[in-house]
C-alpha cells in the first residue's frame, strides 16, 4: 500500500497539510510532498477535492488455507529448563485447540533437551516436536526461525503461539515473513470466533487507550505472541503421555547455520526477586517524588518477602532501573498481591498488573484511576502509610 501525489492535479491549496494528523505532508513549490512520517491513514485522500492524492493498494493472491489444522505452541527453554511462559502458552493453546476440536502440539529447540518432552506432555500437549542439536544450545534467531518455518510448512497448523519474550520477539517475526502470513504482537487476549472459527487476537493499541481485536482472514497460520503473565498456566497432569517427534536435522544442515555467533551471556544482577515471577510486588510511582524515596518501597517489599516494581514515570526519571518497570512497555506481572504506592493508574500501567489476584492502592488522590481496579484502597500520604505498614509487618513477623 502506498500514497502518491499526482503533481498535474495538485493546485497547492494545502488542505491535505491541514488534515494530516502526523505532519507528514509539506508544500514544496506549491506541490504537496509526503514524507516518511506518513502512516497511510488516508486522511489526505479524503480531504483532496481535486483527486490529486491517491492510495494504491497491492492485492495479494489468496492462499488455499483448507489444509491447515491444529495449534502449535513454541515452548521456550533456557539452560535445559522450561520457562514459565511456556506453561502459559500451553494452557492457552489447549483452550483454543479444545474449542476447535483439534490437536495441540508443542515445539522445543535446544541441546540435550529430550527430557523436556515429558514435562510438555504433562502440561497438555498431544504431540511434541523436538529439535535437539549442539548448535542450538544457545539461542540464535536465524536457526530457530528456519527450523520453526520448516516444521510449520510440513505440518500446517492453523494457529501458532509464542511468548512475547526477548526470544519470541527476536525470531517469530522472521518466521511470519518466511511463511508470508500475519503476526499479531503482544496479545493480551485470544479466542475463537464461533461463526468463522478464526483466531480473535486482542492487543492494546494507541498507547493502550483502546483494545484492538485483529483477524488474519486469508493467510495461515494465524500467528500471535502473548505477553508474559497474562494467561493462566496449564495445570500439571502427572503421567499424561504425548507423542514425541524428533526433528531430523541431519538432512538439511543449512537450517543450523547463522550469520551471527553466540559469544557470552551476562546475567543481570538482581538485588530483589524477579518481578515477572514474584508472588508479591510493591511498586512505586511518580508520587514518591525522587529516587531516594524508593527505599520506602524496598523496605515494604522486604517485609512482605516480595519484589520491587515501578511505573514508567519513575523509570523514565531514572529513579530505578528499567528491569523493575511494570506496564505495557515494561513487564506484565500476575502476582498474588500487588501494592501500588503513589501510582495514579494510567492505562499503560494497568495493562501490566491488572491480572493480579489482589491489588492494594495507596494514593492521596481519591480520584486516581488506580482505585477503579484496586481490591483495597488507602487514600492518604504514602510517606506516612508505607512506613507504618512496614513497621507493623515486621512486628508481626517477629512474633
Amino acid at each position: 500500500m502506498s500514497i502518491q501525489v499526482i503533481e498535474e492535479k495538485c493546485v497547492g491549496c494545502g488542505a491535505c497539510v491541514r488534515v494530516c494528523p502526523f505532519g507528514a505532508i509539506e508544500m514544496v513549490e506549491k506541490i504537496a510532498v509526503i514524507n516518511d512520517k506518513c502512516t497511510l491513514c488516508g486522511a489526505c485522500v479524503d480531504a483532496c477535492k481535486f483527486d490529486a492524492i491517491v492510495m494504491r493498494i497491492k492485492h495479494f493472491e489468496r492462499k488455499d488455507i483448507s489444509a491447515y489444522k491444529g495449534v502449535f505452541v513454541f515452548c521456550e527453554q533456557k539452560d535445559g529448563k522450561l520457562q514459565t511462559i511456556s506453561y502459559e502458552m500451553l494452557g492457552e493453546g489447549r483452550k483454543l485447540a479444545d474449542q476447535l476440536g483439534v490437536e495441540l502440539a508443542g515445539i522445543v529447540m535446544g541441546s540435550n533437551i529430550k527430557a523436556l518432552a515429558t514435562e510438555i506432555g504433562e502440561r497438555g500437549a498431544d504431540k511434541i516436536y523436538i529439535a535437539d542439536a549442539p548448535e542450538l544450545k544457545y539461542f540464535l534467531d536465524e536457526p530457530y526461525a528456519k527450523i520453526m518455518a520448516k516444521v510449520i510448512e510440513e505440518h500446517k497448523p492453523e494457529i501458532v503461539l509464542t511468548g512475547a519474550t526477548s526470544i519470541g520477539r527476536a525470531f517469530i517475526p522472521r518466521v511470519a515473513a518466511m511463511l508470508d502470513t500475519g503476526l499479531t504482537a503482544d496479545c493480551t487476549g485470544l479466542d475463537i470466533c464461533e461463526e468463522t472459527k478464526m483466531l480473535l487476537q486482542t492487543r492494546p493499541a494507541f498507547g493502550g487507550n483502546i483494545m484492538a481485536t485483529i483477524l488474519c482472514q486469508h493467510y495461515r497460520p494465524q500467528m500471535a505472541t502473548v505477553r508474559h503473565k497474562v494467561m493462566k498456566e496449564a495445570p500439571l497432569q502427572k503421567g499424561r503421555k504425548a507423542e514425541i517427534v524428533n526433528i531430523d536435522l541431519t538432512k538439511n544442515k543449512k537450517v543450523l547455520t547463522s550469520r551471527t555467533k553466540f559469544i557470552d551471556a551476562v546475567l543481570e544482577e538482581m538485588h530483589t526477586v524477579n518481578i515477572a515471577e514474584a508472588d508479591i510486588i510493591v511498586s512505586g510511582g511518580r508520587g514518591l517524588g525522587g529516587p531516594e524515596n524508593f527505599k520506602l518501597i524496598e523496605e515494604l517489599a522486604q517485609a512482605l518477602g516480595g519484589a520491587v516494581g515501578a511505573s514508567r514515570a519513575a523509570v523514565d526519571s531514572d529513579w530505578i532501573p528499567y528491569s523493575h518497570q511494570v506496564g505495557q512497555t515494561g513487564k506484565t506481572v500476575c502476582p498474588k498481591v500487588y501494592v501500588a504506592c503513589g501510582i495514579s493508574g494510567a492505562i499503560q500501567h494497568l495493562i501490566g498488573m491488572q491480572s493480579a489476584d489482589t491489588i492494594i492502592a495507596i494514593n492521596k488522590d481519591p480520584n486516581a484511576p488506580i482505585f477503579k481496579v484496586a481490591n483495597y484502597g488507602i487514600v492518604g500520604d504514602l510517606f506516612d502509610i508505607v512506613p507504618r505498614l512496614t513497621k507493623m509487618l515486621r512486628k508481626e513477623i517477629a512474633v
